[in-house]
């Protein structure tokens, strides 16, 4: 969505908002598509004192597999993000604005890369999933099981023998 700032960057004191929805369902992360529905942006522009900042959120459901036990889930997630706009950067190698040579911002690309850095790196289905056992591979989240868990590592045989 291209977004029109001509009159906020103009008008101190202007502000502007817009909110749509943007469809991810295409977009492959690490080989999986786990926007199920469209994300809801919400971007407001605002100018103070010639200093304009725009704030963006975004709300989405978030669908994965559990790293630790394999189970699928969907998460609910908001996200908030800030950035500085600025009309021409003196500075190429400046990543605290964002330029706006003409007055416009394809917010699509902001959302999807802000989206894209905030993601967890680890996808859990809880934050105290057990994951699965090592030994038969039953989901410790439902139960546990009957595997004896007390097995030694061969190469450290020989010290057991010692102590017994």
């Amino acid at each position: 969505m291209l977004f029109e700032l001509k009159s906020v960057f103009q008008n101190d004191g202007e502000e502007k908002q817009v909110e749509y929805n943007l469809d991810l369902s295409g977009l492959d992360v690490d080989g999986v598509y786990p926007f199920k529905t469209p994300v809801v942006v919400t971007a407001k522009a605002t100018n103070r004192a010639s200093l304009i900042t725009l704030v963006i959120n975004a709300h989405f459901d978030y669908s994965r597999d559990c790293d630790r036990c394999g189970e699928p889930y969907t998460r609910e997630m908001n996200m908030s993000f800030e950035h500085r706009l600025i009309q021409t950067l003196a500075d190429e190698e400046n990543d605290d604005y964002i330029e706006t040579p003409d007055f416009t911002l394809e917010l699509d690309d902001v959302v999807i890369s802000d989206i894209f850095l905030s993601l967890p790196s680890k996808n859990l289905c809880r934050d105290d999933c057990k994951g699965l056992c090592q030994i038969c591979g039953q989901n410790l989240n439902n139960g546990e099981c009957s595997c004896d868990k007390r097995q030694t590592d061969p190469r450290l045989e020989i010290l057991k023998q010692l102590i017994d």
